[in-house]
């Protein structure tokens, strides 16, 4: 297998960030990308096509998996689950707790298999009311419910977790349950730096107020069999050491779901619309695969490798770091993680890193940088409360502190303290 150079691996990432910002669909940008990376890294045109081959062949399970996760989406978001739920647990905790409602609110979205930035437009609805009637500035409620999701993200079946689990070879309800203390860690901050922006910023006009149609919504107690179901299917695999392949226990799951909630016969279309939002994750994962590819046959690897040698830091470090590296390049957790995982697994294996240690902290790093500009999620998130660009920029430290807190947990937790 021929070897690119670091120069050309860096040339790579940098590319395909300059043309993710241009606007080009981040699989083409990844896949341009990987292609001039390998040519400026030393390999000729035909192998770097095959390195680039190569790198997306290693994401094709985890891209099926993904696909089957559409189900569950699909039954969760277009059936009205996902919007009980989220105006259930913040009509339970009430105005008086709106904040830390909306981060609850939106974790638990993400956290059964609501996309991170589909679970915040799911909530802002609600979001918007609340912040009217309880004079609540639009960056706190937008920071509750991004934070909020980025918690729930490190523990969800969601497709950045789908592709830690599938490179590491890991149960997922593994990858998920690593993740449940990081993600507690990040809702305590994100309701604190919540409550210290809840007077600050632009605030909700009466126009943005979008009253939720509740007459439609199913019970709030058939709404969680669907994600109750499939987590209770991936569980028997640590449980019972019966293995139930998420490809099968997500989509059961939402069948499942569908079924309880009386609304069988829309599964075909729930089932479609979820593939919908699936396949663009899909096909930038093949993206992320080609671009993985080449970075993983590079020098970028021992040269990070040497510069935590020459400064002394422990080894476990490279997983965070990689992870906070890709997802700054990709602006995405699924992309950030996948690149990192594919990347950085064997060589984090081979400093004595355990396989479910490596896979929590490239996870919770890749959730540092995962909102930059060049992304989707900062724009989609911004939107779903009417919130100009300058000021949502001005969210970036915020949503960081977020991700490297539940980062900062993860390490102690896998890396210094070894479980």
């Amino acid at each position: 297998m021929p070897t690119v150079s670091a120069l050309g691996a860096l040339v790579a990432l940098v590319m395909a960030i300059f043309l993710i910002l241009k606007k080009v669909s981040p699989a083409y940008g990844m896949l341009a990308g990987a292609l001039v990376g390998g040519l400026v890294g030393g390999a000729d045109l035909s192998q770097t096509v095959s390195l680039m081959i190569n790198g997306a062949q290693t994401i094709t399970t985890a891209v099926m998996r993904i696909l089957a996760a559409g189900v569950l989406a699909g039954v969760l978001i277009d059936s009205g689950a996902a919007n009980r739920m989220a105006e259930t647990i913040t009509h339970k905790l009430g105005e008086t707790r709106a904040l830390l409602a909306l981060a609850i609110a939106t974790m638990i979205l993400t956290a059964v298999g609501v996309f991170v930035d589909v679970a915040v437009i799911t909530v802002s609805p609600i979001a918007l009311a609340l912040a009217k009637r309880s004079d609540l500035s639009k960056p706190a409620i937008l920071l509750a419910m991004i934070g909020g999701g980025k918690a729930g993200n490190l523990m969800s079946p969601n497709p950045n977790a789908i592709a830690t689990a599938d490179t590491f070879q890991l149960p997922l309800t593994s990858v998920m349950m690593a993740g449940i203390i990081p993600a507690i860690f990040g809702l305590l901050l994100t309701y604190f730096l919540a409550k210290y922006l809840k007077n600050k910023g632009s605030t909700v006009s009466t126009q943005e107020v979008i009253e939720v149609e509740q007459q439609h919504l199913p019970s709030f107690a058939s709404a969680l069999v669907a994600p109750l179901c499939a987590i209770l299917l991936l569980a028997l695999r640590p449980l019972f050491n019966i293995n139930v392949d998420p490809l099968i226990a997500l989509p059961l799951g939402g069948l499942l779901g569908a079924l309880c909630m009386g609304k069988i016969r829309y599964a075909n279309s729930y089932a479609m619309s979820g593939l919908a939002k699936m396949a663009p994750v899909a096909i930038m994962l093949l993206g992320t695969g080609a671009l993985a590819g080449i970075i993983a046959n590079s020098g970028l690897k021992e040269v990070l490798i040497e510069g935590l040698k020459l400064s002394g830091l422990p080894a476990y470090l490279l997983a965070p770091i990689s992870g906070s590296l890709m997802s700054l390049a990709t602006a995405s957790t699924t992309a950030g993680t996948a690149v990192a995982a594919n990347v950085f697994s064997s060589t984090l294996l081979e400093l004595g890193i355990g396989s479910l240690a490596a896979a929590a902290m490239i996870h919770a790093g890749a959730t540092v940088f995962d909102h930059m500009p060049h992304g989707s999620f900062f724009h989609a998130t911004g939107g779903s409360v009417n919130m100009p660009i300058q000021e949502r920029l001005k969210l970036i430290p915020y949503e960081s502190a977020i991700g490297l807190i539940m980062a900062v947990i993860s390490t102690l937790i896998f890396g210094v303290l070894g479980f």
